[in-house]
């Protein structure tokens, strides 16, 4: 339909004073046309229709003021920062390597990565075994040593007393949104 080519004069009897006049003595006259029970189903249906759309409604401001609740709620919650572990360079662990076998002649101690991995042939060595352990919870700054691994007794596969102890760095990273 196109709206240069549409009649607006046919639309010009719904305007005129008694097109009211005509819509009250139709409805006053609907009841005989129609008939109770039609216009009872008729009120009925409008009726369930309000309902409807009152409930509708009244969820849709329900759901409006949670959804509220939650943006207040999430404004609330902190930032938290993300850490995480960060293996040691292995230069670093290198360096301290040398220096470890130079205090503990009689013990052997390997790098594997950023791992450090001690041995001792004999139970006799415990207390420089337990000293080197300590040496290396010690060993670099910032340094977070995890017990990977660790033997002692007669359990251990090739030497009494084991261990490989795994060497991190904590990172602290901006928390995320």
């Amino acid at each position: 339909m196109d709206v240069k080519n549409f009649d607006w004069r046919s639309i010009q009897k719904y305007f005129n004073p008694q097109a009211a006049e005509d819509l009250n003595v139709f409805l006053e006259n609907m009841p005989q046309t129609a008939g109770q029970t039609a216009l009872i189903a008729a009120g009925v249906a409008w009726m369930a229709a309000g309902a409807l759309g009152l409930y509708t409604f009244i969820q849709v401001q329900n759901l409006t003021e949670l959804r509220a609740e939650l943006k207040e709620t999430q404004a609330l919650k902190p930032l938290v920062p993300v850490v995480r572990d960060v293996p040691v360079r292995a230069a670093e662990v290198t360096d301290f390597v040398t220096s470890l076998k130079e205090a503990y002649p009689n013990l052997d101690i390997k790098q594997q990565g950023a791992s450090i991995q001690i041995t001792a042939r004999s139970t006799a060595q415990f207390g420089a075994f337990r000293e080197s352990i300590g040496h290396v919870q010690n060993g670099g700054t910032g340094w977070r040593v995890n017990v990977s691994k660790l033997c002692v007794g007669r359990e251990c596969e090739a030497n009494p007393l084991g261990a490989l102890l795994k060497i991190n760095k904590v990172s602290v990273d901006k928390p995320t949104t």
